[in-house]
């Protein structure tokens, strides 16, 4: 028996299953995949990703990659570049590094660290002992043949549709926003440019702005990352036909400054759906925990799950660790505490900011007004990418609290 099965082995579950290691514990982690393996993301890794990845001694590895300054964001005409905030703790630089390139980095640095990794192995069903889960059902891709991993406790790492969390019990809260993406590679010379660029005035067939914003990230490589992200809070979002919403997109004169066209495609694009603001629990459960998408630890101001994935690993391997050592399951319960104080207030006013940007209307005048103030945008930039600092009430901060004390005594559906 294992110390922890780690379901998953994506952001989330390999950042856990590294810190485990790392702590000396015992830790098979099961993906599905083999890697390096492709998954539909942006690809941008934020300060937040870069700290966690940092500390995970990957910093060499990250700068072979993609290094940029900031963001421009582009809207009626105007185009705005806006640097990362100087927050304590935290770089002031952010990577592009394709999901086929970082995941694998990561789970090959938790395989370093002393866990065991088994790749196109897949958690078909939990393994229950006198109610509990200890372990799963593990399926080998490539032969079918069946296993039973147990280990103590169970770590729940396997994305946004998360087949295993629901098997334990997990479901998402229908009446919170869910995202929407798509997003395809195209080569353009401007591939190595210091600014991811986010387009805030993406337009349904009638001219609406939607709530969402497109992007084209440079990957550095001859290739940027193209996609376009919607909130569910837009009235009419179900009947949004994101294929043709992207190829509206790269046909836009924004992209063809790019160089992006149909033309230069590298292949189809992908896309799913995301579940935000935490909104998928429970988030443990006796002797389980979940972390990263599969408890749907997305920020909703901006779709960025990847740095939240690390820090919720990160979190329930502490925990994970001191149940581990005192021998006290109820050790779980402090990762619930621990999300609560993290994330709770934060997302809960994400959710709110995203209802009002659901109406048209509303999003293009904020928009507009934005657009118009280099100091309003470097506010609303520290915030939505959660870059508050912790040490100071600057304008952005100040702006927040007030914001999130409304949130505190609000009810929500």
């Amino acid at each position: 028996m294992h110390d922890v099965l780690v379901v998953g082995g994506g952001p989330s579950g390999a950042a856990c299953a590294y810190w485990l290691a790392e702590a000396g514990h015992d830790v098979l982690v099961v993906e599905k995949k083999h890697y390096p393996r492709e998954k539909t993301c942006g690809d941008g890794l934020t300060p937040r990703a870069v700290r966690q990845l940092d500390d995970m001694g990957l910093a060499d590895q990250l700068a072979r990659h993609h290094r940029f300054t900031g963001l421009r964001s582009v809207a009626f005409g105007m185009a705005l570049e806006l640097e990362w905030p100087d927050v304590p703790g935290m770089p002031r630089h952010g990577y592009v590094v394709t999901r086929h390139d970082l995941d694998e980095a990561v789970a090959k640095r938790a395989e370093k660290a002393g866990a065991t990794l088994w790749e196109g192995a897949e958690a078909v069903a939990p393994v229950l002992v006198d109610g509990v889960v200890r372990g799963a059902t593990v399926k080998d891709k490539a032969t079918g043949e069946t296993t039973e991993a147990t280990a103590k406790y169970v770590v729940v790492a396997d994305g946004a549709n998360s087949r295993f969390g629901r098997a334990l019990g997990t479901v998402r809260n229908r009446d919170w926003p869910q995202g929407m993406a798509i997003r395809g590679y195209f080569t353009s010379d401007r591939h190595d440019e210091p600014w991811i660029e986010s387009h805030l005035d993406v337009r349904d067939k009638d001219g609406n702005v939607l709530p969402g914003y497109g992007w084209i990230f440079p990957v550095g490589d001859g290739r940027v990352n193209v996609g376009i992200g919607l909130l569910s809070t837009f009235s009419q979002w179900k009947e949004v036909n994101t294929t043709k919403l992207m190829e509206g997109f790269v046909g836009s004169p924004q992209c063809a400054a790019w160089g992006i066209s149909p033309e230069t495609s590298c292949g189809a694009p992908t896309g799913g759906r995301l579940p935000m603001g935490l909104a998928v629990g429970p988030w443990t459960g006796p002797t389980w925990i979940g972390t990263g998408d599969a408890i749907g630890a997305i920020n909703p101001f901006n779709g960025e799950g990847i740095a939240y994935a690390y820090e919720t690993g990160r979190m329930a391997a502490h925990h994970l660790d001191i149940a581990l050592a005192s021998g006290d399951a109820l050790a779980l319960r402090g990762y619930e505490k621990e999300i609560q104080a993290t994330y709770a207030l934060y997302f809960k006013v994400a959710r709110a900011f995203v209802k009002i940007i659901g109406r048209p209307k509303l999003m293009r005048a904020m928009v507009g007004t934005g657009m118009h103030s280099r100091s309003l945008m470097e506010w609303v930039l520290r915030i939505m990418a959660n870059l508050l600092r912790p040490d100071e009430l600057g304008p952005a901060e100040a702006a927040y609290r007030a914001v999130a004390a409304l949130a505190r005594v609000v009810p929500e559906r």
